[in-house]
């Protein structure tokens, strides 16, 4: 049985990873912002364990999660959380700025240093659910893009430094999915919104899969999974 770390478990794509992983009866610990978070995820996922650990706030993550009992093994950790908020480089301050790169960037790089000794032991991988924002930016994306972007950094060199210690990183970039992110997107574009026109959470969550149960032969470095309609 294989033990996975996953941010973003409560819909979408992480939802869908964490149904998998669930239904073939692996073990799961879930991060929540929050105990009234972590009582719905540990519902909702039954036998889940959960760790409190808010993402906005990533200085405080360290602290946070010494108070809580850990998974002593880690077969992986799936960073699949992230936040998103459009508008051009004049409009938007500081404030967006901050939060888009604390949850999408800095807490991602900091849950992965914290965890790197479990990982380093079991041999595990990290895998970073980026965006195809993560490979070109586009306007009004800016933002976020520059998040993704620096996210793809942090994989390129954390593969690099780590992989003599046998963990494998993998970055996935998905294009449009149908996840209530992508239904807050569209109202923030000011367009009509129709979940049949994108990618399934299922099939990126496929992807990530994949990626995690190839044989320790081989290792996948970067997937791009775009809607094939």
């Amino acid at each position: 049985m294989a033990i996975h770390l996953i941010t973003g478990a409560g819909s979408g794509i992480g939802a869908a990873v964490a149904e998998r992983l669930a239904e073939r009866g692996d073990e799961l610990w879930l991060l929540a912002r929050d105990a009234n978070r972590a009582a719905v995820l540990r519902k909702q996922f039954p036998g889940s364990r959960t760790l409190i650990g808010d993402l906005a706030t990533p200085d405080r993550l360290s602290w946070a999660l010494g108070q809580q009992e850990q998974p002593v093994r880690l077969d992986s950790l799936l960073h699949i959380a992230g936040v998103v908020d459009l508008g051009t480089i004049g409009d938007l301050g500081t404030k967006v700025w901050n939060r888009t790169l604390a949850v999408n960037l800095v807490a991602p790089a900091e849950l992965t240093r914290l965890f790197l000794p479990t990982l380093r032991v079991s041999r595990g991988h990290v895998v970073f659910v980026n965006s195809g924002a993560g490979l070109r930016a586009s306007a009004e994306w800016g933002v976020y893009a520059a998040s993704k972007f620096g996210l793809r950094a942090v994989a390129d060199s954390l593969r690099a430094e780590e992989h003599g210690n046998g963990v494998r990183v993998t970055t996935v970039y998905p294009g449009r999915t149908a996840t209530p992110m992508q239904e807050r997107v569209h109202a923030q574009e000011g367009k009509p919104y129709d979940a049949d026109s994108w990618i399934a959470p299922e099939s990126v969550a496929t992807a990530v899969l994949t990626a995690v149960d190839l044989p320790r032969d081989a290792e996948i470095s970067d997937l791009t999974v775009r809607p094939g309609r």
